[in-house]
């Protein structure tokens, strides 16, 4: 389970590796997380529940990477910890935890506003684990 930046010019270009989807969108997250504050300093203390739908896999995606930047940003609660599940009826449904603590800039290291995830140059594979690439726009 792994992220890392991809080459791009202005944006976040990220490519996650993980042994299941589960895993590959807990991953992805965090690494929403790290883009825009320094996890290192973040504690456990509170608990929020989180669902998001998508009609396929890469609706969920966006879905999931922007609810994610909502929650960081616009709400003002900084995630340490992700515990994803997904199902799957007549759309794809993420059920998760989340844990981590109210944002606090100076504490948690503000690096950078993420505007929005993009549908540009996303892509999840799945063979012999999961690889998915998206892109932040900054």
């Amino acid at each position: 389970m792994s992220y890392k930046y991809l080459e791009h010019s202005t944006d976040a270009f990220i490519e996650v590796k993980a042994k299941t989807l589960e895993e590959a969108f807990s991953v992805a997250g965090k690494s929403v997380v790290e883009t825009i504050i320094d996890l290192k300093n973040i504690q456990e203390i509170e608990e929020k529940s989180i669902k998001v739908k998508g009609r396929n896999l890469l609706n969920l995606l966006y879905n999931w990477l922007e609810e994610i930047v909502t929650i960081t940003i616009t709400d003002g609660f900084a995630i340490k910890k992700f515990s994803v599940n997904i199902k799957k009826n007549t759309e794809y449904e993420i059920v998760s935890k989340v844990s981590g603590e109210k944002l606090d800039l100076k504490k948690h290291g503000f690096k950078v506003e993420i505007k929005s995830p993009t549908f540009h140059l996303m892509e999840i594979k799945e063979n012999d684990g999961v690889t998915m690439q998206y892109l932040l726009d900054l």
